[in-house]
């Protein structure tokens, strides 16, 4: 009780320190980290790159060791096939120069990455090969430290107390030889108290060392990732989020392969139910693990990724069927709008019928002279009809119109989302065709192309009562199987009663500065004035104009 009491006042004391950034802009940094991963890769591998070229035939055997223990060093949590191509070098060296204690460096350094790359039984020879009695003093910190991470590595293929005991074990020695002003002490000390349960000195310890480390130095990520440790023993998860969010991002920007981080993270979006998130970062942490060569990462990521698979799999067939009914739905949309354009088909043939029964009627009057009145009254009476009727005509014209560019429109948006939705690399077919704007172009065209036919049937006149209102020389030619160009469609929207620049622009999709730019320079062409331009274009099939 008196321990949990401490733990309470001490992360009181300490949230302070280590609460300046929320949760969401720290896990926005990682989301930055992970677009950027391949970036960072490049930096490491440049810098390697630009090392190898001091490299100089004028290097004694000891300059030359130090050289590759330096590769060693870059490549150790990077790519472990090529630290260990260095190290197997040194021991060449070391045996050239016959020097004891560098061998046994390199032979400490190899059991190392054999152990990490799941090669147990040659890392247990060599470590049972070298004899810590006479094993320099300077290197049994690397000796317990190599021995314990053996048995780390071991003990995650086959869990075992006895394999936990020898961990702790070589920890405790590795305390017994290290500078308790070091780092290296520190931390080791540190995970002792989280293995031990004592998480109040724990956090304390490190809220200190965190104050001294800064986000680009090599220990930020593991003194990060002990906080992580201690809050998901806790079962703070916030927290627990926060802090394996901090240590990932450290890993990524440090280009380091062999981090546990990325792992913990993902499960602990797992339990929060964001499988998406799981799932990428599952990815990159198998991705890592297979670049460096980690076996025992990739052992301790199989079971974990074999189970966000699966759901991530059920979520995707789930968001197959959501898209599939999308899909069925503009279908049925789609047959609608089919459906509409018969419809208007249809009155503009009763349309047309009901104007030839007109000219026939006063061909009749004209040829019999009958009753001037009754005749008159008849005339009004059709004329009145064929008034309403051109109204309804023209409204419905432009709501079926407006119906098609807000279809598009649509069509249009949920390809954007759907494309956002997409993860970089995991798509079908469906995605990829839904990526495509060829569905959008094409429903364009075949809107203004029926826009065209429609409207010419209703106007047939129309080109030439248009150009009738333009001076000669600017007078519209169109080219071979054009029904109307830019121009024309929109002084056919006006015709309709569009006349706002905004819906014009919209239903065109074009900037609104072009759509003012036609209308202006058509005013500027006009043969009559330029104020009563548009009202006279409104006018076209109502009256004949003569300019």
């Amino acid at each position: 009780m008196k321990n949990y009491f401490l733990f309470v006042v001490t992360l009181l004391f300490c949230f302070p320190v280590y609460a300046s950034d929320s949760t969401a802009t720290i896990l926005k940094k990682l989301n930055d980290a992970l677009r950027n991963k391949q970036y960072y890769v490049k930096i490491k591998e440049e810098r390697i790159l630009n090392f190898k070229k001091i490299k100089s035939e004028a290097f004694t055997k000891e300059q030359e060791y130090n050289y590759n223990k330096t590769l060693y060093t870059e490549y150790q949590k990077f790519n472990s096939d090529s630290a260990i191509f260095y190290v197997k070098k040194n021991q060449v060296i070391a045996a050239a120069l016959q020097n004891k204690d560098l061998s046994d460096l390199a032979e400490l350094q190899l059991a190392n990455l054999y152990s990490s790359s799941g090669k147990y039984r040659e890392s247990e020879a060599i470590l049972k090969s070298i004899n810590k009695k006479t094993l320099n003093k300077s290197l049994l910190p690397n000796y317990y430290v190599v021995y314990r991470e053996f048995f780390e590595h071991y003990n995650a293929n086959s869990t075992s107390q006895k394999y936990i005991d020898q961990i702790g074990k070589y920890r405790d020695s590795l305390l017994s030889v290290l500078n308790p002003e070091s780092l290296s002490f520190k931390i080791t000390q540190i995970q002792k108290n989280i293995f031990d349960k004592k998480f109040a000195v724990a956090e304390k310890q490190l809220t200190v060392l965190l104050k001294n480390t800064k986000e680009e130095d090599s220990q930020y990520a593991m003194i990060t990732y002990l906080f992580g440790s201690i809050y998901e023993t806790t079962h703070q998860l916030e927290l627990r989020k926060k802090y394996y969010a901090l240590s990932s991002t450290a890993d990524i920007k440090n280009a380091i392969k062999d981090n546990a981080s990325l792992q913990e993270l993902a499960l602990v979006f797992y339990e929060i139910g964001d499988v998406d998130m799981a799932y990428k970062l599952t990815q990159s942490a198998i991705e890592d693990a297979l670049y460096c060569n980690v076996q025992f990462r990739t052992l301790l990521m199989s079971e974990v990724y074999s189970i966000i698979n699966t759901v991530y799999l059920e979520k995707e067939a789930k968001r197959k069927t959501e898209l599939q009914l999308y899909l069925l739905c503009i279908s049925l949309l789609s047959l609608f709008l089919i459906v509409a354009v018969i419809y208007v088909y249809k009155q503009m043939k009763k349309v047309s019928r009901i104007r030839g029964e007109l000219y026939e009627t006063s061909q009749k009057l004209a040829e019999l002279n009958k009753d001037i009145t009754e005749t008159n009254s008849q005339l009004q009476e059709r004329n009145a009809q064929l008034s309403e009727s051109n109204h309804i005509k023209e409204e419905y014209i432009a709501h079926f119109f407006s119906l098609c560019s807000t279809y598009i429109n649509k069509l249009e948006n949920y390809r954007i989302i759907l494309n956002k939705k997409a993860t970089a690399k995991q798509f079908d077919e469906i995605y990829k065709m839904l990526k495509s704007t060829t569905l959008v172009d094409n429903e364009l065209e075949e809107l203004y192309k029926n826009f065209d036919i429609i409207f010419l049937n209703l106007y047939p006149t129309f080109v030439k009562d248009f150009n009738d209102l333009l001076i000669k020389e600017e007078q519209i030619v169109l080219k071979q199987g054009e029904l109307l160009n830019t121009e024309l469609r929109i002084f056919a929207l006006i015709r309709l009663g569009i006349t706002d620049s905004v819906k014009i622009a919209a239903f065109l999709r074009y900037s609104l500065s072009t759509i003012y730019n036609y209308r202006t320079r058509a005013r500027n062409k006009a043969a009559v004035s330029r104020n009563d331009f548009e009202e006279m274009v409104i006018k076209i099939g109502l009256i004949s104009l003569k300019v």
